[in-house]
């Protein structure tokens, strides 16, 4: 599992499965994306405006990682 958080865009993206594989992604909110991979399992979920949603240090003791651009 990949947690990443880019800060600039407000951007939460968690990753499960890091296997390359083609993936489809389906809103389920406005704020909300799956990727959806092989077998209609979840592979990623991308939560925009992440920081209404989430509190990041509720995450812990997940690793995670904040890009800068």
């Amino acid at each position: 599992m990949n947690i990443v958080y880019d800060d600039k865009k407000d951007l939460l993206y968690i990753r499960f499965d890091d296997r390359k594989q083609e993936v489809i992604n389906r809103r389920v909110s406005e704020d909300v994306v799956l990727d959806i991979g092989d077998g209609d399992r979840i592979v990623g979920i991308e939560i925009m405006d992440a920081s209404e949603h989430v509190t990041l240090d509720r995450l812990l003791p997940v690793r995670y990682e904040i890009t800068k651009t």
